[in-house]
């Protein structure tokens, strides 16, 4: 049976759920702040929306 080693892993900043490292993300690992494109797409669009009630 094929088991995968320890992955380090983190919390996402959008949904605060874990997150482990993936094969893509080996030369950005460390910048990585989101479990998907969709938690990133929200982040951004509540930091618009924050932003806009701010002006």
């Amino acid at each position: 049976m094929h088991r995968k080693p320890h992955l380090p892993s983190k919390l996402c900043q959008t949904c605060q759920r874990p997150f482990t490292w993936r094969k893509k993300w080996q030369d950005c690992w460390e910048d990585v702040r989101h479990c998907s494109q969709r938690c990133r797409r929200n982040a951004r669009q509540a930091a618009r929306e924050t932003h806009h009630d701010q002006h």
